[in-house]
């Protein structure tokens, strides 16, 4: 009897600890599960593409961007800053006058913003949708209309627009089994998308259990590997819809050697035989007859047809000069470049009585001499030069443009651009230190003009370029803390040398003579612009293989300078 007891107080202690087993076992089990097993869980794809409304995520090429797409009754558009900066920047916008213009090298398009319409050389074409349209100050443009100037592609999916506007190759593999995409790699990451058996999913990055990878409607996410197989490597087909018409230029046989001629009144076109007299080599002259005069887009001229036919005679080529600042240099009255060259009515006026002096004038081509803009004239500059750049194409007709050294704070004179739609880029190589600066040094010091050239060749062809040289240099007075200065030209160099009886001393910093002395409290400095200087510069020019050269400016200049300029245009 005593035996009984026992084992009955046995059986409760096997039953616990069973239960324990079991209730343990089932805990484990459930820690497993929920380790390995695949999650249910769905991505919220708004959330996920941070979108609402009618706006759609953009994926260009394999990664989306932070800019959005509008997709409005199953038309895709997108802001014009957006079209800028991933698929063409030509496109044009002028709010004012409620435009977008697209200009090539043949011609301007114009499209009324609202309208489905757009006007070309051929007429008027509809696109069949609005093809842009304002909408809290920005501009939105259709993408079929980007697309009929540009070579690339879209597709528009539920939250998200695929754009390409490259192409190469890109592996890709097919599904072996039902499976999801993934937000992340790991089972437990969130679905954004069920997979079928069969699909064929872009391998964009494999790791070791998972793969990064793109689906059929561009949904990028992770697969894991043991899913994927026949693994093939294919070529993207590029999109060539769109042949732009070609930006041709004019090209001068040999290096270009121009002297600008400054005149300040029709009478000053009588010296034109003093100053070919004085040059030995020049193919180019550019008389400075044009400027800006208001803030309609008019100008006024110095020009004569005498003067072109007789330059003609002496065998050179005339490219007049338009500039921004004369008239006021002249008048006190300043012009305003911002409301003119930002108005598409204005601008084009501008270009209009440009082109009908340049023709009336009989001249060979035009120099565009715009200084001191500021940023936000940028962009409307660059659209200033495409619309001329037409007429001049149109009229064959040489475009040079005049520019400072390339340095970040100007870059939205955008080099760029200049050196596919225009002739001929002159850099403006002087004024490292100018006058007014109160800032003693060069003018023009070696390393200032080859890195200048540096720059400029990393954006224009060397075919393009010309770099201009200084006849001038300038004279620092120091007192104290004020500073004061005044130019000096090389023609008057030697009467000055032997004037201040100072001795000059070479530099082999700057690559010029130096000269300085002291009068009392005053200090005197002069960086010498002169035959050895310039031979400098010439070298350096030469080793570049750029364009040509050009002289700031006639009258100024010596027998020796220019019998270097004459050795250099033949070389």
């Amino acid at each position: 009897m005593k035996m009984k007891k026992k084992k009955k107080k046995f059986v409760p202690a096997i039953v616990a600890f069973l239960l324990i087993v079991i209730i343990g076992g089932a805990a484990a089990a459930k820690v497993l599960y929920d380790k390995y097993s695949y999650s249910k869980e769905r991505v919220d794809m708004d959330a996920f593409y941070q979108v609402s409304g009618t706006e759609s995520a953009i994926i260009l090429q394999d990664e989306m961007v932070d800019e959005k797409a509008v997709v409005k009754d199953g038309i895709c558009y997108f802001d014009l800053d957006t079209v800028h900066k991933y698929m063409n920047e030509v496109f044009y916008v002028d709010l004012s006058e409620n435009l977008l213009l697209y200009t090539s090298a043949l011609e301007t398009v114009r499209v009324n913003l609202g309208e489905s319409t757009y006007t070309t050389a051929d007429g008027a074409k509809d696109l069949g949708c609005t093809i842009a349209y304002v909408e809290n100050e920005t501009v939105y443009v259709a993408a079929d209309f980007v697309k009929l100037y540009t070579n690339y592609s879209y597709d528009i999916y539920d939250r998200h627009v695929q754009v390409y506007t490259q192409w190469g190759s890109k592996e890709t593999a097919s599904v072996e089994k039902d499976t999801a995409v993934r937000e992340r790699g790991g089972v437990k990451s969130p679905i954004l998308r069920d997979l079928a058996a069969g699909e064929t999913v872009e391998i964009l990055e494999e790791m070791e259990t998972w793969s990064k990878v793109k689906t059929s409607d561009s949904v990028i996410g992770y697969v894991e590997n043991k899913r994927l197989a026949n693994r093939i490597t294919e070529q993207e087909i590029p999109v060539t819809d769109y042949a732009a018409p070609e930006y041709t230029s004019i090209s001068m046989p040999g290096k270009v050697s121009l002297g600008f001629h400054a005149i300040g009144g029709v009478g000053g076109n009588s010296t034109l035989d003093a100053m070919v007299a004085e040059s030995k080599g020049m193919n180019v002259i550019s008389p400075t007859w044009l400027s800006m005069i208001d803030n309609e887009g008019n100008i006024r001229s110095f020009g004569g047809r005498d003067y072109v036919q007789k330059a003609h005679d002496k065998g050179l080529q005339v490219w007049v000069a338009v500039d921004n600042f004369n008239y006021e240099n002249e008048t006190g009255t300043a012009v305003d470049e911002l409301a003119v060259l930002s108005s598409t009515t204005k601008r084009q006026k501008l270009v209009d009585n440009i082109m009908k002096e340049a023709l009336t004038l009989g001249v060979d081509g035009i120099n565009v001499d715009f200084e001191g803009l500021k940023e936000e004239c940028g962009i409307h500059y660059v659209q200033f030069l495409r619309e001329l750049s037409v007429r001049c194409r149109t009229n064959k007709m040489v475009l040079s443009v005049d520019n400072y050294v390339p340095f970040h704070f100007n870059d939205y004179y955008r080099l760029d651009i200049q050196g596919q739609i225009v002739d001929y880029v002159i850099i403006m190589g002087y004024d490292e230190h100018w006058h007014g600066s109160k800032n003693p040094g060069s003018v023009a010091s070696i390393d200032y003009v080859s890195n200048g050239l540096d720059k400029t060749l990393e954006e224009v062809p060397a075919e393009k370029v010309i770099n201009a040289i200084p006849f001038y240099t300038i004279q620092w007075r120091t007192d104290g803390g004020n500073v004061t200065d005044e130019y000096l030209t090389l023609k008057n160099t030697p009467d000055f040398l032997q004037r201040v009886g100072m001795q000059k001393v070479w530099d082999e910093t700057t690559c010029q003579n130096y000269i300085e002395w002291k009068e009392g409290s005053v200090t005197y400095q002069v960086w010498l612009e002169d035959e050895e200087s310039i031979s400098v510069k010439l070298n350096v020019m030469s080793a570049k293989n750029i364009a040509g050269v050009a002289v700031w400016k006639l009258g100024d200049g010596t027998s020796g300078a220019w019998e270097l300029l004459k050795i250099y245009t033949n070389s």
